[in-house]
């Protein structure tokens, strides 16, 4: 996803979501051709000519020194990931043909640790925010309504970008939606510029721009930020509201995989509402249903059964890629 038009899209929103006021500079005259500062206020800024300036945001200039993007990205007043994501753009490497996308799978170990997080809601993805595995209750929070052993099939394995945007369900379990669609963008822009040949990861951004809109909008925005930690807020078909905090651990060695954790303050509603899941989920809660299939879907076929209504409003294991579950 890194082309010259990236770099040239990005520096545009940035200058255009500055006035001359907020950095220190005179504006001559009410009339003004383009939002935010102009590509001379800019150069003048960071210290470079403006024909410089003028062809890296057109592309032209794939040399650009260490220093000339620092003196831009201070001059933007941009944040540590959208200094990151500005190098990522302008040196994306050797341009050429992106191999076929590979399969990635969840280590063993990886695998066992996420058993063994009892009371832990967890999930494993790779660079691509597919699913790689889960245990249980990261299942049962996450995306009750799918087969429990859908990240071990290639071909019906979720992933979080395309549930997210794709499915109805998103808006019901993530009460605070808007919210969690500008993190999802934020993180998949940075995943894009730091993985620029990836193809897999660039036919998921085509698909997500062809089929949503709202993504489509939030992308030309170029959120850029790495969402790693924070809190979210559920509304859970069988439990109600939690409120989580969550750790994303990135995996050394693993090209880009990591585990997503998700924990309950102690004491709390959430805690209690999280306790309640874990029952619901049944024996075995741990169980690492990304290496084989778990316990989970049998447990929410027999909770549907008792209440009347599937976990996520009568959907079953055929919606497949149905239901959010973290970026």
């Amino acid at each position: 996803m890194n082309t010259p038009g990236e770099l040239g899209s990005f520096l545009r929103t940035r200058r255009a979501r500055l006035q001359p006021e907020d950095v220190g500079l005179v504006s001559y005259g009410a009339r003004r051709r383009v939002p935010g500062l102009r590509r001379e206020e800019l150069a003048q800024l960071a210290g470079v000519s403006v024909a410089y300036y003028t062809r890296l945001e057109q592309g032209q200039s794939g040399n650009a020194s260490d220093g000339v993007l620092d003196a831009i990205a201070r001059a933007l007043r941009l944040t540590p990931d959208e200094h990151a994501h500005l190098r990522n753009l302008a040196r994306p490497g050797r341009a050429g043909r992106r191999p076929a996308p590979r399969v990635e799978t969840a280590g063993p170990g990886v695998r066992q640790l996420v058993a063994a997080m009892e009371g832990v809601p967890a999930v494993i993805v790779d660079l691509r925010y597919d699913v790689l595995g889960w245990n249980t209750l990261g299942h049962a929070l996450l995306a009750g309504h799918l087969a429990a052993d859908a990240p071990a099939r290639p071909a019906d394995r979720p992933n979080t970008q395309r549930l997210f945007f794709l499915d109805p369900h998103a808006r019901e379990l993530y009460p605070q939606w808007d919210t969690e669609a500008r993190r999802a963008v934020s993180a998949l822009r940075l995943a894009a510029g730091e993985h620029p040949e990836d193809r897999g990861l660039a036919e998921l951004i085509g698909e997500l721009t062809m089929k949503s809109p709202e993504f489509a909008a939030l992308w030309a925005r170029h959120p850029v930020r790495a969402c790693t930690s924070g809190v979210k807020d559920f509304h859970h078909p069988l439990v109600g509201r939690l409120s989580l905090s969550f750790e994303m651990l990135r995996l050394p060695d693993s090209g880009g995989q990591g585990v997503v954790a998700f924990s309950a303050e102690p004491g709390s509603a959430s805690e209690a509402a999280l306790r309640l899941l874990s029952s619901a989920a049944g024996p075995g809660s741990a169980a690492p249903t990304g290496a084989h299939a778990g316990s989970g879907t049998e447990t929410s076929a027999e909770t549907s059964a008792e209440t009347g209504t599937g976990p996520h409003g009568g959907q079953g294991p055929s919606a497949g890629r149905g239901r959010p579950i973290t970026r």
